[in-house]
């Protein structure tokens, strides 16, 4: 009999208008269980718990840290478990999946620590018996909409900083990938969240998260996921005088200069771009080489692509999964013919494969002499295409690491400590990576970016503070 897995509001699990299936897309014949599809009214009953579980929750500053410490024990002494969830229902591999889920499990003992770490300034004050203060509070109630491609992570990074800052969450995870984030909701009550905390309502975005986006209850939203769903966030947001935050796309830059490591920029290259199925804001998508060595570095990242094994996430042979659904595995295929059709030479890959089980499957794609005005240049595929592009010198490897609406991650491969400050201080990107994958940031560090990318304070670390937090300044006359 398939498992049902119903919403989780105020404490209680809550059925919705329906049910909808989650199929494994490593083969699709394993049905995983059947989820929840939460409703406008599910949304408002969220929003009424979450907002009377406020006062209590935002007071208890030993209790947030307490709660965290304990979901972060439980999702590690899990990680076994969780990932091999994580690996059917995404499509990561195995490793991946269990390297996701200790992720999350260290960014909630983070922000355990930050719960006794609220901040704020004594201000020295300008009559000489006033003294003023500068105190952090928590916003209040806040939406959290994530993305299919971490569905552990991504939840975990901004529900433990929610919480910790004292605020209650109603979070709407991604459609395809309900389980992995009702296993967290599950952990997080099961480990003593008084109900109405942590609220967890699954279903469309077209109901679910506009349903949050419009509701009165709701003082602030953050969410990661495209672009154009991003700026419909902003708008809703703007209308309501919402705080929001978002996390969008990236066509990043790695640029591999000619004085390189040669070996060690095609292995970053080959990670960043088809690592996790390309299915990472992160990934490195424009590869920029200097003409003097474009050949010998397409040559080696072909020969390394090569040797990649596509296959089933729970193999243990297996370097990279399927695309999470029949629609993603589509548009990867058709950016493949669209770069074919643009004259970019398509030097391996990118054809669907047929495996022992029916999955979503594709080989890797390595395109080279890609122009940067072409569409596989410029749009997110959000899957394992990479574009090679020639480079005169730095110079032109600058201009063309730039040229992009996005500014999420960029990297550049040199050996000279003169390239390398330049290209950290020029890059237009929130995230500079030297002789490392665009891909692969840490969780203390401040997450986000410039352009069309991101918009709001930045996510993770001690900075995710400035989105969960607001600022009210007293006066006391002494």
């Amino acid at each position: 009999m398939t498992t049902r897995k119903a919403n989780l509001i105020g404490g209680d699990w809550v059925e919705g208008s329906d049910w909808s299936e989650n199929r494994n897309p490593s083969d699709t014949s394993d049905v995983i269980g059947e989820f929840a599809q939460g409703s406008a009214a599910n949304v408002d009953h969220a929003v009424q718990a979450a907002r009377a579980a406020l006062p209590g929750w935002s007071r208890a500053h030993q209790d947030r840290g307490d709660l965290l410490d304990r979901v972060g024990d439980r999702l590690m002494a899990r990680k076994d478990e969780l990932g091999e969830l994580l690996a059917r229902e995404e499509g990561k591999t195995l490793v991946e999946g269990k390297g996701e889920v200790e992720r999350a499990a260290r960014v909630f003992k983070f922000f355990a620590g930050e719960a006794l770490r609220g901040g704020g300034d004594i201000i020295p004050g300008a009559r000489p018996t006033v003294s003023v203060e500068a105190r952090r509070e928590p916003v209040g109630v806040v939406g959290l909409i994530t993305p299919w491609n971490f569905p552990i992570a991504i939840p975990a990074w901004k529900a433990a900083p929610a919480l910790a800052y004292g605020n209650t969450v109603v979070m709407k995870p991604a459609d395809l990938v309900p389980a992995s984030a009702w296993a967290l909701a599950d952990i997080i009550r099961d480990c003593g969240a008084p109900g109405g905390v942590f609220n967890l309502v699954m279903g469309k975005g077209s109901v679910v998260g506009e349903a949050m986006l419009n509701h009165a209850g709701v003082d602030a939203v953050s969410f990661t996921g495209s672009t154009g769903v991003g700026a419909r966030v902003a708008e809703a947001c703007a209308r309501g005088l919402k705080r929001f935050q978002l996390e969008m796309g990236g066509k990043n830059p790695l640029v591999v200069l000619a004085d390189a490591d040669l070996d060690a920029a095609v292995e970053a290259a080959v990670n960043g771009a088809f690592f996790a199925t390309g299915q990472r804001c992160t990934a490195s998508s424009r590869i920029i080489v200097e003409r003097s060595i474009y050949a010998a570095f397409v040559e080696k990242a072909e020969a390394r692509r090569q040797a990649l094994v596509v296959g089933h996430a729970l193999d243990a042979k297996t370097h990279i999964g399927p695309a999470v659904s029949a629609a993603q595995l589509n548009q990867d295929l058709d950016y493949v013919e669209i770069g074919k059709g643009e004259g970019a030479r398509l030097v391996g890959g990118g054809e669907r494969l047929k495996l022992d089980t029916d999955g979503y499957y594709i080989a890797p794609a390595l395109f080279a002499d890609v122009d940067n005005s072409m569409r596989i240049a410029r749009e997110e595929i959000f899957g394992p295409v990479a574009s090679v592009i020639p480079a005169d010198d730095a110079d032109d490897a600058l201009r063309i690491a730039n040229d992009t609406e996005f500014g999420l991650s960029a990297g550049v491969f040199t050996t000279s400590l003169k390239n390398a400050e330049r290209f950290k201080r020029e890059l237009q990107a929130g995230m500079v990576m030297v002789n490392l994958p665009t891909a692969g940031v840490d969780l203390n560090a401040p997450f986000g970016g410039t352009k069309g990318s991101s918009f709001g304070p930045r996510e993770q670390g001690p900075y995710a503070r400035e989105f969960y937090t607001k600022i009210k300044t007293t006066y006391t006359q002494a």
